[in-house]
């Protein structure tokens, strides 16, 4: 058998395949010449489609484990209003059906920075942001995939928080990025943790190769975390002060800052993004999406990009898709324009808020008597996350996994959530979401939950 002998800096687990114990050296000796080495780091069967495949299987089964939105609460009047006032309007009818520019459409670009600058309390001047520097993409997905393969190359380090969201682990996987995980708390990654992760790097001659550290600062996918305002600031001084410390002049490091559960704020206050700690506009990439707070089907995302970064991000987007799709753009800046898009997030929040409180409810009613299980209190988000005592393994082979399939339960199991290094994923962890279950159906997944945990003990 023909091998491809292990490249050093391709030595990490990516923690999303059906093996978590995978590693991209161990993916380059795939006997397959066929296949480019990003499509062999892109490892095996990912946890959601064997999550979905489980659902389809037994259709009474009890889904927490999918992040989908509400059905109930889809946009289908918002939306067909929006579509009448296209179609009513020949020449934006046209526009609408033609091809857009790569950066996007510009009134849904405008309409997004005023969105961003007014839920910030800030002027452009205060930001020192322009149109220019807004990008709209295939979803927010796309904007983070975009701008990992911009600025950084296999080998490379993205820092980011343990857990973090497992996708964007994928992602960087994929492009054979490692993902360095930092300690977080309940407030989000510990900037002292972030510094001394820096130093650590630093000592191995490592620093000039970390290139950014992705946070979700709004109601965090897993944790349902929210980083506090004094927080933002400090990992935005952190980051600063470490890229000063580079060998590599100019080679500048970046906050990528994933705003998606922004407008899922069920309680408190809202608190400012972290792009507006960084008045230069030179170290945060700001990205968000209407897939959570519309609609995840119209597939419509965008980002804020730091100035040297926007030609090449659009050079990299023109060779993929000359533009993510017009109709959906024109739709979204009608939505936003008309007002409908401000409703539909009211109707939004009201339902969630309904649907946490239930499973924050269930959680007292089921879990709390349970000894070792905790979880946090969102305010906000898709997510509630489970800890649970540390003899119980909640993986895809643990004990606890099959009787909850068996109670009629699913989970997402939370060592998904975790970089590989510089750490082993904790294997006591798991992540619930309430978005597409009923209060009924939430409370019922909840009951059999306490079982399957009862039963694993």
């Amino acid at each position: 058998m023909k091998t491809v002998k292990p490249q050093p800096l391709l030595q990490f687990q990516t923690g999303l395949t059906r093996n978590p114990a995978l590693t991209y050296a161990a993916a380059a000796m795939v006997d397959n010449n066929s296949l480019s080495r990003r499509a062999r780091w892109a490892g095996g069967e990912p946890i959601v489609s064997q999550l979905m495949a489980r659902t389809v299987a037994n259709p009474k089964m009890v889904s927490l484990a999918a992040g989908f939105v509400d059905y109930d609460t889809l946009p289908i009047e918002p939306t067909q209003t929006a579509l009448d006032i296209i179609w009513s309007d020949e020449e934006l009818a046209r526009v609408a059906l033609q091809y857009g520019t790569t950066a996007g459409y510009a009134p849904l670009r405008e309409a997004v920075l005023e969105h961003m600058l007014a839920a910030d309390e800030c002027t452009a001047a205060e930001m020192n942001v322009s149109l220019d520097q807004v990008v709209i993409t295939s979803g927010s997905n796309q904007m983070l995939f975009l701008v990992s393969d911009t600025i950084a190359d296999p080998g490379d380090i993205i820092l980011c928080g343990m857990p973090s969201y497992y996708v964007m682990l994928g992602l960087l996987g994929n492009l054979g990025i490692r993902p360095v995980g930092v300690e977080t708390d309940r407030h989000g990654i510990i900037p002292q943790a972030l510094d001394e992760q820096f130093d650590r790097l630093r000592r191995e001659n490592l620093l000039d190769r970390v290139k950014a550290v992705y946070v979700t600062p709004y109601y965090d996918n897993p944790t349902g975390v929210t980083i506090t305002h004094q927080r933002r600031g400090e990992l935005v001084e952190t980051v600063k002060r470490q890229t000063t410390k580079r060998q590599t002049t100019g080679n500048r490091i970046y906050i990528l800052e994933d705003a998606a559960y922004r407008e899922l704020r069920y309680r408190g206050e809202d608190i400012a993004g972290m792009r507006s700690f960084d008045p230069e506009g030179n170290t945060v990439i700001y990205t968000s999406t209407f897939s959570k707070s519309f609609s995840p089907g119209i597939r419509t995302g965008w980002g804020v990009l730091p100035p040297r970064l926007v030609d090449s991000v659009l050079a990299q987007k023109g060779n993929i898709d000359f533009g993510s799709p017009n109709l959906n753009q024109v739709l979204m800046a009608v939505a936003m324009r008309e007002g409908l898009f401000q409703r539909h997030l009211a109707t939004m929040r009201d339902g969630y808020r309904v649907k946490l409180d239930a499973m924050l409810a269930a959680a007292d009613e089921f879990l709390a008597p349970i000894e070792g299980v905790s979880w946090l209190k969102p305010e906000g988000g898709l997510y509630l996350w489970l800890e649970l005592p540390e003899t119980v393994d909640t993986g895809l082979d643990g004990l606890l996994f099959d009787r909850a399939v068996k109670e009629g339960v699913l989970y997402v199991p939370g060592e998904f959530c975790y970089p590989q290094e510089p750490n082993p994923p904790k294997k006591n962890m798991l992540r619930l979401s309430f978005g597409i279950q009923s209060r009924r159906s939430i409370h019922r997944g909840m009951e059999s939950l306490a079982r399957a945990i009862r039963g694993s003990l």
